[in-house]
């Protein structure tokens, strides 16, 4: 049973890879009915991890939980007829074509809203059509590359390097997210569908410079386009006498707390207040960076936790599934699979009328597409 402020709204979903399909997981998760359409050979994702059975890696089957999937040669003129079918009655449909590459087949916005007027058509796409790089390729390491990650981490760390998760697809994936509900939303109040477009690059910059953009925005520029704190040397967990912590001794509050508990020998006034802090940056992570080093993780965590300085024991992925406080809160959804119990990481988000849930599985390729279409029979018979 599907539940969640989304239900009853029907999702036409084109994508493949990352991006996409992590929106409308959060959208199938949130009560929609996900149709995810697939060529015969199935979206890649479906291969590029270990997995309980051929064509259903990890990273497919989170993505992609509680989908159906159907099988349509787009090539065809039975698979753009089923196609067409199903865009009549849906509320999104959306893609990560590259543009010419969905027009060709004829499911450009303008052949869509011919078909459904109101529907919300989100392209998700590496660059936008408007740019010189319309027509440019994109992945996630390229993206990163791009909008200056590797370039920051160098500042961290003294080594160029993409951060240790997909955070390009994802970020992007989430703006698609929000920018297709609120159009829903304005369809909602007016009636009226819209195009929306969702690029990576667009999106990853912005998300970069939040903070990075900094003395840059203005005019005359007062600084480079960076956040010192965020990439000064010493900013990194903290090593203790048997591990790593990470904590974050910064406001005014938390500095007294730490300076009058544990009196440390390189205490001044120069570092008394924030202001001053923020301006020798580096400096202030390393002398604290030398004094957690004369305790156990254990004790700093117990003195940060009565000192409520901010603090947190470094895990690994494998610890969150066995994190006390996720699962008091029930992050964890066991879900029944053909292949056995399945434990994903489920809905972040709480809901006080309309709760969301993990749907049910990934499919297999094409599994729903005979309920699917026989599905649009009966609605053409009903009609």
């Amino acid at each position: 049973m599907r539940s969640g402020p989304l239900q009853g709204v029907r999702v036409i979903d084109l994508t493949a890879m990352v991006m996409g399909p992590y929106c409308t997981q959060i959208m199938a998760d949130m009560g929609a009915d996900v149709i995810k359409v697939e060529t015969p050979a199935g979206d890649n994702t479906r291969y590029i991890s270990v997995g309980p059975a051929p064509g259903m890696s990890g990273v497919f089957v989170n993505v992609n939980r509680g989908k159906r999937s159907v099988v349509l040669d787009l090539r065809s003129p039975e698979g753009k007829a089923d196609l067409r079918a199903l865009i009549a009655d849906a509320d999104v449909f959306i893609h990560s074509m590259r543009a010419k590459a969905i027009t060709k087949l004829g499911f450009g916005y303008d052949d869509v809203a011919a078909i459904n007027p109101g529907i919300v058509y989100t392209n998700c796409y590496g660059y936008g059509r408007r740019g010189p790089d319309a027509d440019r390729p994109a992945y996630d390491d390229t993206i990163q590359a791009e909008c200056g990650l590797p370039a920051v981490q160098q500042q961290l760390t003294g080594e160029a390097s993409y951060v240790g998760t997909i955070m390009a697809d994802k970020v992007a994936g989430l703006t698609a997210l929000y920018a297709t509900t609120m159009a829903l939303f304005h369809r909602e109040r007016t009636g009226e569908g819209q195009e929306v477009e969702v690029s990576m690059f667009e999106t990853m910059a912005s998300f970069m410079l939040v903070e990075h953009a900094n003395g840059a925005m203005f005019d005359p520029p007062l600084g480079p386009a960076v956040y010192p704190r965020a990439v000064t040397p010493n900013r990194k967990p903290y090593e203790t006498k048997d591990g790593h912590i990470a904590a974050l001794v910064y406001n005014d509050k938390h500095w007294n707390a730490f300076i009058d508990r544990v009196q440390p020998a390189w205490n001044s006034a120069e570092y008394a207040t924030l202001e001053q802090r923020a301006k020798k940056i580096d400096t202030v992570y390393g002398l604290v960076a030398q004094t957690l080093k004369e305790r156990t993780t254990a004790e700093w965590l117990d003195l940060f936790a009565e000192l409520e300085i901010p603090a947190a024991p470094m895990l690994t992925p494998d610890a969150l599934f066995e994190n006390e406080h996720l699962n008091a809160v029930g992050l964890f959804e066991t879900v029944d699979t053909p292949h056995g119990q399945v434990r994903m990481p489920g809905v972040p988000t709480w809901f006080s009328r309309t709760p969301g849930h993990v749907a049910g599985y990934a499919p297999e390729l094409g599994a729903d597409t005979d309920e699917v279409l026989a599905e649009l029979r009966s609605r053409e018979i009903a009609g």
